[in-house]
């Protein structure tokens, strides 16, 4: 075969197919022009998904009438001039491919006009083929029109989609570039009906716009900022999660991106509190030195290459799970958008040190710490929060609270129940801030936990919230090094399987089960004997906890463990640990558990990301019941 230069239209038809592999893509491209022409208002119209018609209109400052020509020319382009230019690329598109790829295979009119201008001048291109500029009725801006995309070549036309589908992709394109500039006004058309109408605001309300204000409700808006990098946005609570990843936006300097690193990161970062294969939700900005990331890697410039990629990383994963340890009350302070109604919203988690504590710092089911040990403290705190509550009351008062004195009017109960045959509650008073959870009120069919806060009622999780607090304790004990153990006074001993004697027998000359707190020891081939178990753990079924504990040595291998896969062999220790359902607690055990939530990092979530506890606020309950209305 003979080599041969490519002609100037085979060469344009092949970049179009690295650039615009589909209306979206071309839509992308026309978009990002818009942003980097300074544009305020922006205005998308497509008929049939696209394919017919892509009109993008803004009021950019617009292109002189000699450079019109130019810009459907191949790499001419006025965003960068060198080397260093290319290096520190600030806007969103600098290759000079775009409207020279879309022109090679459509028919694009463009038409612009400068602010300085006497009027606008438009030019024409079908295929390869330009007509001369002529002058043309446009205010400041430009306008950029692509008639029957793929004209000219039809195999590339069978691989479109359906109408509905290439719209879909379209409304994702303009989806990105929307919550990416906050600061602009965008509106999207599809067969002459308005899909979406956006004005200019600010990045939580636009986030908020596009995204429904649920996602908005339940998210959790950071900023962080360390070494030159910073990292903006809102990332949703674990209880939000989706099926899928449509929900997730990553910007960097204000350009969508695809980028394994950061997914790894923020994967990393919501590891402890996502439900089975779930996905989070998120849209993050990560602002950084243009010198220190490369955005020519891709044709379609989705992917990014950082220069201190691990840098980055942590900075991102640090970040994130800072965010995701916020308490209720930094949550709230930092929301700027309420949801509309919906009577039960999951609690977020909330770091420890943030909480005045009612009760010593060790829970009542800690093991080796009872509920008698903390009863006279834990009835001095009833007498304190039933004081709050009913007045000034005595000790002997507590157990008649169940037949108070009536304190409401009679207006404010239906007929034709009398006051003599009501049971009266008098309203509480306001709890303090510092008990996010308040206070219990009692147990629900032995499962649930129904306290009351300033905000209204809440419903724990009991088993689900004390795994996630046990959890973290073994977490943090594992990393100091600390994981106190309990000798048993008795040794106990089981039937073993052979997979499990075998992976024992395995483990001899390590320290591992040493560090995860236990002492095992085979008496046979087939009995095993268990001589110390971690302190906290001591109360669980120490057979169930023990086996469960080879099996995930046998599953992860030793060497892993303590590496890799630690966290689910502390989640497994957690589960067998925490209080099971059905069981009676008393009211300072209740209490004891609220407050060792508050103190807990990410205990809105069980450690397999089920909501632990949710919140019920009183307008909720009104609306409810129809009170007020």
């Amino acid at each position: 075969m003979q080599i041969k230069l490519l002609p100037d239209q085979l060469i344009s038809q092949i970049a179009a197919g690295e650039v615009v592999e589909r209306p979206a893509s071309a839509l992308k491209e026309l978009l990002e022009n818009s942003v980097d022409a300074g544009s305020t208002q922006i205005q998308v119209a497509l008929i049939q998904g696209g394919t017919k018609l892509l009109k993008v209109t803004d009021n950019g400052h617009g292109i002189a009438k000699d450079e019109l020509e130019l810009a459907l020319t191949r790499h001419a382009t006025s965003k960068i001039q060198s080397l260093d230019d290319l290096e520190q690329v600030g806007s969103l598109g600098f290759r000079g491919e775009a409207l020279a790829s879309i022109a090679s295979i459509s028919r694009t009119v463009l038409t612009s006009r400068q602010q300085a201008a006497s009027h606008a001048w438009q030019i024409s291109a079908e295929g390869t083929q330009g007509q001369p500029v002529s002058p043309a009725a446009l205010d400041a801006g430009t306008i950029v029109e692509v008639h029957d995309l793929y004209f000219n070549t039809p195999a590339r036309r069978k691989f479109l989609k359906t109408e509905n589908t290439e719209f879909g992709h379209c409304e994702d394109a303009f989806t990105r570039i929307a919550l990416s500039r906050a600061q602009i006004g965008f509106l999207l058309q599809h067969n002459g009906k308005a899909i979406m109408r956006l004005a200019a605001s600010t990045p939580q309300q636009r986030i908020s716009d596009v995204l429904g204000s649920e996602f908005a409700a339940q998210s959790v808006w950071l900023d962080e900022q360390s070494s030159g990098l910073r990292l903006w946005g809102m990332t949703a609570s674990p209880t939000y999660q989706r099926h899928s990843r449509d929900t997730q936006y990553v910007f960097v300097n204000g350009r969508f991106v695809r980028d394994k690193l950061i997914a790894h990161a923020i994967k990393q970062a919501y590891q402890d509190v996502l439900h089975g294969d779930k996905h989070p939700a998120f849209v993050l900005f990560l602002e950084l030195e243009p010198s220190l990331v490369d955005v020519n890697v891709h044709p379609a410039k989705t992917e990014v290459r950082f220069r201190e990629s691990q840098a980055v990383h942590r900075f991102i994963f640090h970040s994130l799970h800072k965010a995701l340890g916020k308490t209720s009350a930094e949550i709230q302070a930092s929301q700027p958008v309420q949801a509309p109604f919906n009577p039960f919203t999951p609690g977020l988690s909330m770091p420890r040190q943030q909480v005045e504590m009612p009760l010593q710092s060790r829970s009542v089911f800690d093991g080796g710490y009872r509920a008698d040990n903390v009863a006279n403290q834990g009835e001095a705190i009833a007498q304190q929060f039933y004081g709050q509550l009913y007045g000034d009351l005595k000790a002997t008062d507590i157990s008649a609270l169940g037949n108070p004195q009536p304190t409401h009017a009679a207006e404010d109960y239906l007929n034709p129940i009398s006051l003599s045959e009501a049971v009266l509650v008098p309203e509480p008073a306001p709890e303090p801030q510092q008990y996010p959870l308040g206070f219990a009120l009692g147990q629900l069919h032995g499962i649930y936990i129904l306290a009351q806060n300033a905000q209204g009622m809440v419903v724990v999780d009991m088993h689900a919230a004390h795994e996630r607090i046990m959890y973290e304790r073994l977490k943090n004990a594992l990393s100091e090094q600390a994981i106190a153990t309990q000798p048993l006074l008795i040794p106990m001993s089981f039937y073993a399987e052979k997979v499990e004697v075998a992976t024992l027998q395995s483990l001899q000359g390590s320290d591992t089960l040493q560090q995860l707190g236990f002492d095992m020891a085979t008496l046979s081939p087939t009995t095993i004997a268990i001589r110390a178990v971690p302190t906290m753990l001591q109360d669980a079924d120490v057979v169930s906890l023990a086996r469960a504990v080879l099996r995930d040595l046998h599953e992860y291998g030793a060497s892993r463990v303590l590496l890799e896969r630690q966290n689910e062999v502390l989640g497994t220790m957690a589960c067998h640990a925490a209080v099971r359902a059905n069981r009676q607690l008393s009211t300072t055990e209740m209490n004891a558990l609220l407050r060792d939530m508050e103190a807990t990092e990410r205990s809105g979530q069980c450690n397999h990301g089920r909501p632990t506890w949710f919140q019920v606020s009183l307008n909720d309950l009104d609306k409810m019941f129809m009170r007020g209305q």
